[in-house]
């Protein structure tokens, strides 16, 4: 009789896959609740705009040097400002995905799980 799937004497392997998959996602959870509460700033301008943000890329503070208000040029302040602000969000990112790669760095040959939304 031939054997579903093709699986053969494989059934404990997958059980143990599937033990590691949820691991992992238990430990993505974790992490990312972690993320969710640290606070990342940049500053630009030579410090004349440091902005403040959540792992959730809340702004959290926003703070700007008076001597970089200036009513004559309020372009450049506002190039600060979302310069700022997205590097505040690049530093979120760069974080987040420090934290996935230390999860699947560990996955070897099983590059393909992330596929599967873990």
């Amino acid at each position: 009789m031939a054997k579903r799937g093709g699986f053969s004497g494989m059934p404990g392997n997958m059980n143990n896959l599937m033990k590691q998959a949820q691991r992992m996602q238990r430990q993505m959870e974790e992490q990312q609740k972690e993320m969710e509460t640290k606070e990342f700033t940049a500053t630009v301008g030579g410090g004349a705009v440091e902005i403040t943000v959540t792992g959730k890329k809340e702004v959290t503070k926003v703070r700007i040097d008076p001597e970089a208000v200036d009513p004559e040029d309020v372009e450049t302040l506002e190039d600060m400002i979302m310069a700022a602000v997205n590097d505040a969000f690049r530093q979120v990112e760069d974080a987040q995905a420090a934290q996935m790669s230390k999860l699947t760095g560990g996955m070897g040959g099983l590059g393909g799980i992330g596929g599967l939304g873990f």
